[in-house]
C-alpha cells in the first residue's frame, strides 16, 4: 500500500508535465538547458533509483510553464527533494561535474517553510536559469531543495570548491538576491567533506 502511495505522489508532482509543449509564439532561449529532478525515498530502491528525471527545458517560457504545473516545494512530503541541474549533470556528488565541488547551504527552520521556503527556492531557480552569477555562472551546476522534518535546506552546487573567488562571488550573489540580512551567514561545504563526516557537524570552507 505504501508503494502505491509513493507512485501516486510522483504522479501528482508530474501529472501536468506531459502537457508542456512548444507553443507557436517566439520563446526566449536560455543559455543552458536545465533538467528538473524529483526524489522520494523508497526503501526498496537505492538512492539513484529514487531520483526521477521530470523534464528538461531551454526557454524562459517553458520554465514558467513547468513551475506553475508542479507542486510548490512547501507542499512536498517530508523526505522529498526537487533538484534543478544543467542538462546531463545528475544531482549527486559522484557525477563528474560535481565531484570536485560543493554547495552553498541555506538552512531554514520549520516556521520558514510557510514564509520563506518557496520564495527562496524560486529566486534560486531564477538565478540559475538567468545566469545571474555573471562570469562565474559556468561554475554553477544546479540546486537542490530538501524537505525535512527538522528543517528544510536549499543547496546551490558549484563545480570546483578550490576556485575560492568564484565560489565566494556566487555566495554573495545568492545572499543579495534572497535579500538576506547582513547578520545572516551562508556557509559553503565541500561534497567530499559531506561524504566522510561521522557526526552532525560538517566543516565550512567559506562563509559570506
Amino acid at each position: 500500500m505504501a508503494s502505491n502511495n509513493k507512485n501516486e505522489e510522483v504522479e501528482e508532482v508530474t501529472k501536468n508535465t506531459d502537457d508542456l509543449s512548444i507553443d507557436s509564439y517566439i520563446k526566449h532561449p536560455l543559455q543552458n538547458t536545465w533538467t528538473l529532478w524529483y526524489y522520494e525515498h523508497d526503501r526498496i530502491k537505492n538512492w539513484e533509483e529514487n531520483q526521477k528525471k521530470i523534464i528538461s527545458f531551454d526557454t524562459a517560457e517553458d520554465f514558467w510553464s513547468l513551475f506553475t504545473h508542479i507542486k510548490l516545494a512547501s507542499d512536498l512530503r517530508q523526505g522529498c527533494d526537487y533538484s534543478l541541474f544543467k542538462k546531463d549533470i545528475r544531482p549527486m556528488w559522484e557525477d563528474d561535474a560535481n565531484k570536485r565541488g560543493g554547495r552553498w547551504l541555506i538552512s531554514l527552520d520549520k516556521k520558514q517553510r510557510t514564509n520563506d521556503l518557496d520564495n527562496y527556492w524560486r529566486e534560486v531557480l531564477l538565478c540559475l536559469i538567468g545566469e545571474a552569477f555573471d562570469e562565474h555562472s559556468d561554475e554553477v551546476c544546479g540546486a537542490v531543495v530538501n524537505i525535512r522534518g527538522k528543517g528544510d535546506k536549499i543547496g546551490v552546487w558549484t563545480a570546483d570548491c578550490s576556485k575560492g573567488n568564484s565560489v565566494i562571488e556566487i555566495g554573495k550573489k545568492i545572499k543579495e538576491r534572497l535579500k538576506m540580512d547582513r547578520n545572516t551567514t551562508l556557509v559553503y561545504q565541500a561534497h567530499n567533506d559531506l561524504k566522510v563526516k561521522t557526526g552532525s557537524i560538517t566543516k565550512n570552507i567559506y562563509t559570506v
